[in-house]
């Protein structure tokens, strides 16, 4: 048996033990980093001054009196937060694609073009996709405004839309007036990859205040999963100073139409840079349209055109 001076001396060095143990350490919480949220732009332009090496379309004017090279778009770039862009060719550059291209292959890892294509001279599926491979191509950009509208219906574009599914070239294009002609390019080509620029509309559209039956018409598009919508220009567009209220109620019309991971925003810098700045563009969807939600705003803000046109 334990005496009880031997008992009471090993429950006194136990509670010494205890009492010395080191208290329980508060593991700290450390907060997981924000993801960054990526801005892509799909529209922008570039171009270099009207010379004999780099000739413009004959009468046609910029819409600034400067070029805006690819050092400028990169400064403009940066300022505001931009992490990629999409190169637009002007068209008062004609299809010349060099300068655009040059862009791509200087900054690979933020800009990408959407290359003008002549459509007078018919390609097979191969030669798009050896076009499409060029460094930095990410597919055709059309315009079929005034009198161009009509080779939508001429034939002169009936060879493109079959070479550029099965080439996997996505397509985007400037219409007005004739957003039903390609409800059915869409139905009969549904691996066809299409973007509607700048909403369905037009300078033409919201001369004639036909913005709405614009609108409605892009809207009804949305039907064809293979359709998407760049909900771009709308400073351009608008009759109102920032926060272009005006245009707030058509660009939810199209958002809800085509939801987020189908609807890109574009700045179309630099159409209507007087009007608003490059910063400003940018905090008119992450500020002003109450409609979005932030994963809504990821995606229309730049994880959506990366994946529709596959830019890795």
């Amino acid at each position: 048996m334990l005496s009880r001076r031997l008992f009471l001396n090993g429950a006194l060095g136990a509670g010494a033990v205890l009492a010395s143990a080191p208290a329980p350490v508060a593991i700290a919480q450390t907060a997981q980093p924000q993801r960054k949220r990526v801005i892509v732009d799909s529209q922008v332009h570039i171009w270099q001054g009207n010379t004999p090496e780099h000739p413009w379309v004959p009468g046609s004017t910029a819409q600034m009196p400067e070029p805006f090279t690819i050092e400028k778009l990169i400064a403009a770039m940066d300022e505001a937060g931009v992490d990629r862009a999409v190169i637009v060719p002007p068209s008062w550059v004609g299809d010349r694609i060099d300068y655009a291209l040059e862009a791509a292959k200087r900054y690979p890892q933020r800009l990408g073009v959407m290359g003008r294509l002549p459509l007078k001279t018919p390609q097979s599926p191969d030669e798009l996709a050896r076009w499409k491979a060029q460094p930095g191509m990410l597919g055709i950009r059309l315009t079929f405004l005034g009198p161009a509208a009509g080779m939508l219906t001429d034939g002169s574009t009936d060879w493109l839309w079959p070479a550029a599914e099965r080439a996997g070239v996505p397509i985007m294009f400037l219409t007005a007036g004739t957003l039903p002609l390609f409800g059915t390019i869409a139905e009969r080509h549904p691996q066809l990859t299409l973007i509607i620029d700048h909403m369905g509309i037009s300078s033409q559209v919201v001369a004639q205040k036909k913005v709405p039956a614009a609108v409605d018409a892009a809207a009804a598009l949305a039907k064809y999963p293979n359709v998407s919508i760049k909900l771009s220009a709308a400073p351009a567009y608008s009759s109102e100073p920032y926060p272009f209220s005006d245009m707030n109620g058509h660009i939810k019309r199209l958002f809800d139409a085509y939801g987020p991971q189908r609807s890109y925003w574009g700045s179309d810098v630099t159409q209507g840079f007087a009007k608003a700045s490059y910063k400003e563009r940018i905090a008119h969807f992450l500020q002003e349209l109450k409609f979005l939600s932030e994963e809504d705003k990821d995606w229309v803000m730049g994880r959506a055109i990366l994946a529709r046109l596959n830019w890795k």
